[in-house]
């Protein structure tokens, strides 16, 4: 089963004393802190929970599957997430 954005703002207003509509600000709030915090090479950490991160990847030499053509695939930025010791506790349904 996927949560989507809706159903995490739900989930969010039955844990809380917030409305539904209020939860789903609260939600898109965090998106745009995080959003911002990731563009400016900031480091999101919560705490045993998830850390995002950026990092760098070095450009590097690949190949077209199709037609076996080497090409070069320039360096890049990406997104680096981490989760936390009570999410991978979760997960292992700890």
């Amino acid at each position: 089963m996927t949560l989507t954005r809706s159903d995490v703002a739900s989930k969010i207003a039955d844990g809380t004393d917030l409305t539904q509509a209020q939860a789903a600000d609260a939600l898109k709030a965090f998106e745009k802190v995080v959003t911002e915090a990731v563009a400016a090479g900031e480091a999101v950490k919560l705490t045993g929970f998830l850390q995002v991160d950026t990092g760098e990847r070095a450009a590097r030499t690949g190949r077209n599957p199709q037609t076996g053509e080497t090409l070069e695939i320039p360096a890049t930025t990406v997104v680096k997430l981490s989760a936390g010791a009570t999410l991978k506790a979760a997960a292992k349904g700890a």
